[in-house]
């Protein structure tokens, strides 16, 4: 991955998912809720971009957070670094320096999943082409 073209807007996520837990929540009308307890802690910190939705799992983006675990309910308006492609649709928008949490991210979603690394603009073009939804970037 290199560094952010200007093209690249920033994004609001919220962190759901603290990294080295099991315990993992979900956002819903703007608020944190219980979700479940994973049978494995987080290798990188998880969570979505409110007010985006991605048809292949229904639900709001997914994005991950390298580096230093971040509370749940953290929210972080930033670029995007990167786009963890998968075959089923299912992407995760990739935020912070791929230098720390890269390999913890591309081992929890294998090749067998399709998983592939993408730079920060085809983050970018992949958000936007999601605009037939109430998605947009931070302002």
């Amino acid at each position: 991955m290199t560094g952010h073209n200007a093209a690249v807007q920033p994004w609001r996520g919220v962190v759901e998912w603290t990294a080295g837990t099991r315990e993992r929540l979900i956002w819903r009308a703007g608020q944190l809720k219980p979700y479940r307890t994973e049978p494995l802690p987080a290798p990188v910190n998880y969570g979505c971009l409110p007010g985006t939705f991605n048809p292949a799992d229904a639900a709001e983006v997914d994005a991950v957070w390298l580096g230093v675990p971040l509370a749940a309910g953290t929210q972080i308006t930033a670029r995007p670094s990167g786009l963890l492609h998968l075959a089923d649709g299912d992407h995760k928008v990739i935020f912070g320096d791929p230098e720390e949490g890269f390999r913890a991210l591309m081992t929890w979603f294998p090749a067998t999943r399709g998983a592939e690394l993408l730079e920060p603009e085809q983050a970018q073009a992949w958000l936007e082409s999601l605009a037939a939804a109430p998605s947009s970037p931070a302002r």
